[in-house]
């Protein structure tokens, strides 16, 4: 049975929530980042402070990720995506009444115990919906969510930031988000428990081998080299991202003079650039696999390509020209997703889906500890150096290293058999 005979289109509905949540959640974290040259006046923090606030994000995102894939695991991901949701949107409302560097950086940290949740729940949903070969597609795809985020956040928050304060900035999302609680709650259930599921989508859906139902310990899933192949690679080229999110705006402000109102078809044109990755680098590996690639062999060709193509990002600070810079920030974003699109998948592709939010989980929590080391660092680079030279070197040879790293744990991606 193939896509086109699958009886419905059902899972597709689920990956559009997950797209939904995925749009919300990066809006969320980036406000801060497009408001940082207008705070950085009004509140006066210094580069380093900035950087300290950023950590704080990412500490309690890789506290809360370790916490977030074995809650998800347990009580399903249906309840467990609608607490995460819930407290990140508190949490994003709450920067609103902050007026010091110490209260934006309580508000960061309660965001990212919130934020942690966002990708184990949705990959477990991926995981519970789409049949193997549909997954890094389907994550493509609502991983594209965050570039979605992202390119909303600068056409709205400069608006909103003018005409009410840079308080209504971090309120707005609320909205979206007590919008997809509703919905998500009353739509979302497991394939085999859903009113609406036709009986050929569900066969098409369970097309995979069936699994034990029983949870794997920790400790015992701690001890399959499969499971370091994923954090060891989150945690070189994760905080890459993070520094897209949160240094662009200061970068082009820095390097360019691009001032709040004009910092948004900058941003819009490097996020629509890393949507198209996204999406494209989730269908590359399905498109190799079907003209005879191996699934690990396609997966490893596509994630190659992506990380040949940030390597040109290295001369991002010597380009005398603001839109020289947007393209190839452009290529390198969209190569990052791409390469997210095919490292998301990884989990699923190797693990039980009674395993995939724990894995991914662990591998998030190594993603955010390199981005708070990497957070900090650039906090200090900045107010020492004054210069994004080192920074964009280390954003562009990370993907090489991680993959090189990533083959050598795991060179045939092989998926665990593990029936207790």
């Amino acid at each position: 049975m193939n896509a086109n005979s699958a009886g419905g289109r059902l899972r597709w509905s689920i990956c559009a929530m997950l797209f939904y949540a995925t749009t919300v959640n990066y809006m969320d974290r980036q406000v801060l980042g497009i408001l940082s040259p207008t705070l950085q006046h009004a509140i006066g923090w210094t580069e380093a402070q900035y950087g300290y606030i950023i950590a704080a994000f990412q500490v309690a995102y890789a506290i809360g990720l370790l916490a977030a894939g074995r809650l998800i695991d347990r009580v399903g991901t249906r309840v467990g995506y609608a607490i995460v949701m819930a407290v990140w949107s508190l949490a994003a409302a709450s920067h609103a009444l902050a007026r010091t560097p110490l209260g934006f950086g309580i508000a960061r940290f309660f965001l990212g115990i919130g934020e942690s949740g966002n990708f184990p729940a949705a990959l477990k949903a991926i995981a519970e919906w789409f049949p193997r070969k549909e997954r890094s597609l389907a994550a493509g795809i609502f991983n594209s969510g965050a570039n979605l985020g992202a390119i909303l956040a600068p056409l709205l928050v400069p608006t909103i930031t003018v005409r009410l304060g840079w308080q209504y900035a971090f309120l707005t999302t609320s909205v979206f988000s007590l919008v997809w609680l509703v919905v998500w709650l009353t739509f979302y259930r497991k394939p085999s428990e859903h009113p609406d599921l036709a009986p050929a989508e569900l066969q098409y859906i369970q097309s995979d081998p069936i699994e034990s139902s029983h949870p794997i310990p920790l400790g015992r899933l701690l001890r399959y080299r499969q499971l370091w192949a994923f954090p060891a690679a989150k945690f070189l080229t994760d905080p890459i991202w993070w520094f897209y999110l949160y240094w662009l705006p200061k970068f082009f402000d820095a390097r360019y003079h691009v001032s709040l109102l004009h910092l948004g078809l900058p941003l819009v044109i490097v996020y629509n650039a890393s949507a198209i990755g996204s999406i494209g680098g989730g269908w590359l590996p399905g498109m190799l696999y079907r003209h005879g690639f191996s699934m690990a062999k396609a997966r490893f060709s596509a994630m190659l390509l992506c990380a040949c193509l940030v390597l040109p990002v290295l001369f991002a600070n010597r380009l005398p020209s603001l839109w020289y810079a947007v393209g190839l920030l452009s290529v390198a974003a969209a190569a990052h997703q791409g390469w997210s699109a095919n490292l998301l998948t990884i989990p699923s592709d190797l693990f039980p889906k009674k395993a995939v939010a724990s894995v991914v989980g662990i591998g998030g929590t190594a993603g955010s500890v390199g981005g708070v080391l990497f957070s900090i660092a650039t906090g200090w680079i900045l107010q020492v150096t004054h210069s994004y030279t080192l920074l964009f070197s280390v954003a562009g040879s990370a993907y090489l290293i991680a993959l090189l790293i990533l083959f050598l744990i795991d060179p045939r991606l092989t998926p665990i058999e593990d029936a207790a």
